[in-house]
C-alpha cells in the first residue's frame, strides 16, 4: 500500500506562488516520518523544516519514496480568482501534483489531501475526478480539514511545500534588491515591499485580484489598475 499526502502552502499571501506538494511513501514507512519529528509547517522552525527535508531527500534515493512539487504562478492565481475561485483552482492543482508522480494504476494508493474548501466531500470529489484513470483498484482518496496536523505524510508534503515557496520568496527577493517578508497582508515589510513593486504596472510576482494591491495601487494612481495578461504553462519539480 502507498499512502500518498497532499498539501499546499501560500494561499493567502500577496506575492509569490501557490505551491502544492505531493508525497508518496509505503505505509509502513509512515512511522519514519513520525519518528524523524515531522509534523505540520506551521509548527517547525525554518532551521527545523530543512533538516527534515534535507533527510527526506536522502531518503528518496535510498528508498521507494517520491514526491511532486507544482508552482502556481501569480498570473494563474488571478485568473482563477476572476473566475472559478481559489478552491476550483487548488483542487487543479492537487491532482497535478498526484498525476505527476511516478504511480502505476495497479498499485494500491491511500491518498489523503488537507482540504482547503469548507466542503471536504466535495473538495474530495473534485480532486478525484481529475486524477488520471481514478479510480484505481483497491485504493482511496480522502479529505480532511488539519490533515497536516494529524497525518504525518500530509505534513511531509506542507514541509517541502513551504521549503519551496520561502525558496521563491528569496528568489524574488533577489530580484527586485529589497526584503518583502513573509508575502502575508499583516507583515508590514510585505505591504512596504508591495508599494515599492506597484509602479506603472504592478509587478508580476504580486497578485493583482487581492484587495491589497488594488488599494495600494488606488492609492497612488488615479487611473484603473492594467488588465493582467496571463501565460500559460508551470514550473514541476519531481522525483
Amino acid at each position: 500500500m502507498i499512502t500518498i499526502g497532499v498539501d499546499e502552502a501560500g494561499r493567502g499571501p500577496v506575492i509569490g506562488p501557490l505551491v502544492v506538494c505531493s508525497v508518496a511513501i509505503p505505509r509502513d514507512d509512515c512511522k519514519m516520518l513520525t519518528d524523524r519529528g515531522v509534523k505540520d509547517s506551521k509548527d517547525l522552525s525554518a532551521s527545523k523544516r530543512e533538516e527534515i527535508r534535507q533527510w527526506f531527500l536522502r531518503e528518496c534515493e535510498e528508498r521507494d519514496w517520491y514526491y511532486s512539487i507544482v508552482y502556481c504562478e501569480t498570473p494563474e492565481i488571478d485568473l482563477a480568482v476572476q473566475k472559478n475561485g481559489l478552491n476550483i483552482l487548488e483542487t487543479k492543482l492537487f491532482a497535478e501534483s498526484v498525476n505527476n508522480l511516478r504511480l502505476e494504476s495497479k498499485q494500491n494508493v491511500q491518498i489523503i489531501c488537507d482540504a482547503c474548501d469548507i466542503d471536504t466531500l466535495r473538495f474530495n470529489k473534485r480532486v478525484a475526478q481529475l486524477i488520471d484513470k481514478w479510480p484505481w483498484q483497491q485504493s482511496k482518496i480522502d479529505s480532511y480539514h488539519k490533515a497536516d496536523e494529524n497525518y504525518p505524510v500530509v505534513g511531509m508534503a506542507s514541509i517541502l511545500a513551504k521549503q519551496a515557496r520561502d525558496e521563491a520568496i528569496k528568489s524574488i527577493e533577489k530580484a527586485v534588491g529589497f526584503e518583502i517578508g513573509s508575502g502575508y497582508p499583516s507583515d508590514q515589510i510585505t505591504i512596504n515591499a508591495v508599494r515599492k513593486m506597484i509602479e506603472d504596472v504592478p509587478h508580476e510576482a504580486l497578485r493583482w485580484s487581492w484587495s491589497t494591491v488594488k488599494r495600494i495601487w488606488s492609492e497612488n494612481n488615479s487611473a484603473e489598475m492594467p488588465s493582467r495578461l496571463v501565460t500559460s504553462g508551470r514550473q514541476r519539480t519531481l522525483f
